[in-house]
Formats: C-alpha cells, sequence, structure tokens
C-alpha cells in the first residue's frame, strides 16, 4: 500500500477526527491514500459512515492498544 499522507488525530473527540480527516482528503487526488490515526471510540463507526458518503474506501483498519488506523482511499 502506498501511503500519501498521514494524519495523527489521536487524542482528539468527536467529530474533531472527521473533521480532520475531511481537511486532509481535501487536499489529496482521487487514489491516494490518507492513513489517519485516532484514539476515540466513536471514530470507529464515524469514519468508515463519513468515507462512504463521501464516496471514498476504507481499504484497511487496524487497532493496536488504543490506537485505531484507519487507511482511506480517496474516490
Amino acid at each position: 500500500m502506498n501511503i500519501t499522507k498521514t494524519l495523527d488525530a489521536k487524542g482528539f473527540a468527536c467529530p474533531m477526527p472527521v473533521v480532520r480527516t475531511k481537511k486532509a482528503m481535501d487536499q489529496l487526488n482521487t487514489g491516494d491514500i490518507l492513513e489517519v490515526f485516532v484514539t476515540d471510540k466513536g471514530s470507529l463507526n464515524d469514519i468508515p459512515a463519513w468515507a462512504k458518503s463521501c464516496g471514498h474506501e476504507i481499504v484497511k483498519q487496524t487497532q493496536e492498544s488504543d490506537v485505531i488506523t484507519f487507511y482511506i482511499q480517496k474516490g
């Protein structure tokens, strides 16, 4: 996987992880991949729902300890 940009949104509560993810995605080109680190458990539902509604794809999602990592491909 070729990561275009990384966003560290750890420590932020809803809705900031989604807001920051949207801002980062706006700077990318179609097909680029954004790696996002979050600690807010609400992001487990919020980020995939946001990505789907905007036409983006979660290509991978991992969780290590309290850090959730999303790999989002811009649609």
